[in-house]
């Protein structure tokens, strides 16, 4: 008996000792990268600006780091999987992806959930295979999630994640910087490292700028409080440029019910609360700001499912993507486009616009 108690004594005292080097691990790992850091645009190509009452087209595609084909789940919203069935899956979904932006003829184009070196993803570089597929573009990217392994769930532990924002532009950037958003500051901050949105800047012909924000909100970790804080940086920041004159266009997943009622709307009127599906914010918008909602097509269109099982026709979806614009700018249309959600657990949103 003794000697079993000893066995028992010794399994025990190496479980803990494992726990606390894990624990350790992740707060010795844990950094957040610097507020307004600048971010250095690539492959400039194209110095023509941009001209007032030209109608441009922007999109933006949450990828869903390439994981996301119908059947797949998500342990994180309630489902099974932690990564990508193959590295074969994850390059189809991507170029998927790219296909269909490119059947746009964007000008610009907003990428999130782009990983570059990611356990989850089997380490495809998603950023190059992107910035491959838009040769002809500028682009800037910014890391906004980055964490140490993760070793959860046990039997395929999520792993290290490498992650960020892609913007790309037939116009050269000027400028870009990444602004880190306030994330929480509970055990929860390991589930939501290094949140930002990046600020991309392009001279006008009237010597003003167009200011291309990519943003992801928070959606795991967050409460009340952080996505308050969250939506009002990103809001005066938007405002202060524009009373500078300049021109703001903000696209990207916005992890909120982007109208406000969306979840209603799209599911037959019943009201589910998974957390982080809470209305926008629309009493936090200033006058000089703007949602893109009135939908060019006259319905409502998902732009997200949600991931605790596989999609099918009639399974809950919201409006979580979409775009904020300044009064300077005239939203000249805006769609959801329905995938069917075949590459991603996310559509695409297409917005024309033009400078006043």
């Amino acid at each position: 008996m003794k000697k079993i108690l000893k066995i028992l004594l010794a399994i025990f005292l190496v479980i803990v000792i494992v726990v606390i080097g894990y624990v350790a691990y992740l707060f010795i790992q844990y950094s957040r990268i610097p507020d307004n850091t600048d971010i250095v645009p690539q492959n400039a190509h194209n110095d023509a600006m941009v001209t007032t009452d030209t109608v441009y087209t922007v999109v933006t595609q949450n990828i869903g780091f390439g994981a996301y084909t119908k059947d797949f789940t998500f342990f994180m919203d309630g489902g099974k999987l932690s990564r990508a069935k193959s590295k074969e899956s994850v390059i189809d979904c991507v170029n998927q992806s790219a296909d269909t932006v490119l059947n746009f003829s964007p000008d610009f184009v907003l990428f999130q959930e782009v990983d570059t070196d990611s356990t989850r993803s089997h380490h495809v570089d998603q950023s190059e295979l992107l910035k491959s597929r838009f040769k002809t573009f500028s682009n800037t990217f910014a890391i906004n999630y980055h964490s140490a392994y993760l070793a959860y769930p046990f039997t395929s532990p999520h792993g290290a994640s490498n992650s960020g924002i892609l913007t790309l532009s037939k116009y050269d950037f000027s400028t870009a910087k990444r602004r880190s958003l306030p994330i929480s500051e509970s055990i929860t901050k390991f589930l939501d490292l290094d949140r930002c949105y990046s600020v991309s800047r392009i001279p006008t012909e009237n010597g003003k700028e167009l200011l291309i924000y990519n943003v992801h909100l928070s959606a795991y970790g967050g409460n009340d409080e952080i996505r308050t804080a969250q939506m009002n940086m990103l809001l005066n920041d938007m405002k202060e440029e524009y009373l500078k004159g300049n021109y703001c266009v903000c696209g990207g997943d916005f992890n909120h019910d982007f109208t406000g009622d969306s979840t209603q709307r799209l599911n037959g009127g019943s009201s589910v609360d998974f957390g982080w599906a809470q209305p926008f914010p629309e009493n936090l918008l200033p006058k000089e700001l703007s949602r893109c909602i009135n939908y060019s097509d006259e319905k409502l269109s998902p732009t997200c499912r949600n991931c605790d099982i596989p999609y099918e026709e009639g399974n809950f979806t919201i409006i979580v993507d979409g775009f904020l614009v300044s009064q300077n700018v005239t939203a000249v249309s805006v769609e959801n486009v329905h995938t069917g959600f075949v590459y991603s657990d996310h559509n695409p949103v297409v917005l024309k616009f033009s400078l006043k």
